[in-house]
């Protein structure tokens, strides 16, 4: 099964947050990496507490990041 986690930057909070509805997933972090990690983790955590199918997960990660130039 494969899982689309968004993530995001949120200039004004300056945190990277993550987003899933179909596990449901959400987290932040004033890192990224740290972000991802966590995200691993928690849907891992998440998916086996709900009794869904926790064998061949795949999560896929869509990053943005906006930030104003001018």
């Amino acid at each position: 099964m494969c899982y689309s986690i968004d993530v995001n930057w949120d200039e004004t909070a300056g945190v990277w947050y993550a987003v899933c509805d179909d596990i449901p997933l959400a987290l932040e972090s004033n890192s990224f990496d740290a972000l991802i990690e966590k995200a691993k983790v928690m849907a891992y955590e998440i998916l086996e507490l709900n009794a869904k199918m926790t064998d061949n997960i795949k999560l896929c990660f869509k990053a943005v990041h906006w930030e104003s130039i001018a």
